[in-house]
């Protein structure tokens, strides 16, 4: 009698275990440990590769956005060249009267040696 208690326990565990949502429960908590371990793995290599891994981010930035740079890239560097050419023309337009003046004197002094 106590055997065939012990028996109807035991299938009764074993029918509550396969029953689909306590299947489905334990499926469950087991994605979320591995989940749950595979984050804090993630994040402890994160801690101890910070510029590695960094690095790597930017480069797969660069790569998802390599198309749109390929595109504006060369506009980019127009006007950049454009501006320092700008600026290069504003600095030798205010430098000519100067050079002219100490070129004049130069070219006196020469004269004077001479």
């Amino acid at each position: 009698m106590l055997q065939r208690a012990e028996l109807h326990r035991r299938l009764d565990v074993a029918r509550a275990a396969l029953k689909p949502s306590a299947l489905v429960d334990r499926g469950k908590y087991r994605i979320g440990e591995t989940v749950d371990d595979a984050a804090h793995a993630v994040q402890e290599q994160f801690r101890n590769n910070r510029l590695p891994i960094a690095i790597a981010a930017a480069a797969g930035v660069v790569w998802l956005l390599r198309e749109p740079i390929k595109e504006h890239a060369p506009r980019l560097v127009q006007r950049i060249q454009d501006l320092a050419t700008g600026v290069a023309d504003l600095f030798r337009s205010a430098d000519d009267p100067a050079n002219e003046d100490e070129n004049g004197i130069v070219e006196e002094d020469d004269e004077a040696v001479r």
